[in-house]
């Protein structure tokens, strides 16, 4: 039978065990956490926004995804199931205005109904139709923006002319392809959203959300579902579009500014469509509880050995990229 000085002896042997698989596992801990940071870092700088600007020297389109399989877009129907949010719209601040406007002011805008809006391109009617149902806050955006004259006077900076992407960008009134309106909010894209012509959508920043810029599809495009639909433009109005995308890109390039002059002079909305709210629920109350470090209590099982698999935690929120992009 062990004494008293062996049983505490071994009593003290088992702790240091412990203490010591306790420190081991910190640090693993530790390691995984900086890991996961890094990679995330990586993954954010290289999935720095496609739709919003261009790489001006290169000489093929640019694609949100150079692993995504797109089907074809030529479809007429253009989403699934909305994914808009269920509580009410924020617009919080980002970046410098290109131009002075202020968010909307309406942060719980209708969520059903359709609105007629207005472009005037090169002088010419481009009939618009927004559907509230596919993404009301980006939809009450938009009204917003064309309400204060944000697009007044700005030129469509962005024409894509290949087999894959075919859409002319507008909605940066710098006309440089990174300005915005100094506010962002969450993308609202449908499952399954294809792009067929006529599909009016909005640009993002990738990661964060999306802002002002905008764009048109004039032909085949197949991308990724990662940008929300607002609307569609008319048979006459997709006419104009056509006569600038026709005229082709600068240099001879898929990507870049139009060959022809792409002029808004403004966007005319309803004035009621502005101010048109409805109903919707708060948001849910934080829990608060705050995530624990600790470990759970050591049960005195002998360390099997097991290799540490160097799983990363995850993180259900998007890294934020401070682009200046939209």
């Amino acid at each position: 039978m062990p004494s008293n000085q062996q049983r505490r002896e071994a009593a003290k042997r088992k702790l240091q065990r412990q203490l010591a698989r306790r420190e081991q596992e910190r640090t693993r801990r530790r390691r995984n956490t900086l890991i996961a940071g890094a990679v995330a870092v990586v993954l954010v700088a290289a999935g720095v926004v496609w739709l919003v600007t261009a790489n001006k020297n290169s000489t093929t389109t640019a694609a949100p995804d150079a692993n995504a399989t797109a089907s074809d877009a030529t479809g007429t129907d253009s989403t699934a199931t909305s994914t808009a949010p269920a509580t009410p719209c924020t617009y919080p601040a980002s970046g410098t205005a290109a131009k002075k406007v202020d968010p909307p002011s309406n942060i719980s805008p209708a969520k059903t109904g359709k609105v007629d809006a207005t472009i005037a391109l090169n002088g010419e009617s481009v009939p618009v139709t927004l559907d509230r149902s596919l993404a009301p806050c980006s939809v009450n955006s938009f009204l917003s923006l064309a309400a204060q004259g944000f697009y007044d006077n700005t030129n469509c900076h962005r024409l894509t002319k290949s087999a894959e992407l075919n859409i002319l960008q507008c909605g940066d009134p710098s006309g440089k392809g990174n300005g915005g309106p100094g506010y962002e909010y969450a993308t609202q894209v449908a499952d399954q959203a294809k792009y067929p012509v006529g599909t009016l959508a909005m640009a993002n920043t990738g990661t964060t959300g999306e802002g002002s810029q905008f764009f048109i599809v004039y032909g085949k495009t197949t991308i990724a579902p990662s940008y929300t639909i607002i609307g569609t433009v008319s048979d006459a109005g997709m006419k104009v579009v056509q006569s600038i995308a026709e005229k082709g890109v600068k240099d001879d390039r898929q990507d870049g500014a139009p060959n022809a002059a792409a002029k808004i002079e403004s966007v005319k909305v309803p004035a009621e469509a502005v101010v048109a709210s409805t109903a919707w629920p708060s948001s849910s109350a934080d829990s608060g509880a705050a995530p624990t470090d600790e470990l759970p209590a050591d049960t005195g099982a002998a360390d099997t050995g097991a290799a540490d698999t160097g799983a990363a935690p995850t993180s259900e929120s998007a890294p934020v990229s401070k682009t200046t992009t939209n």
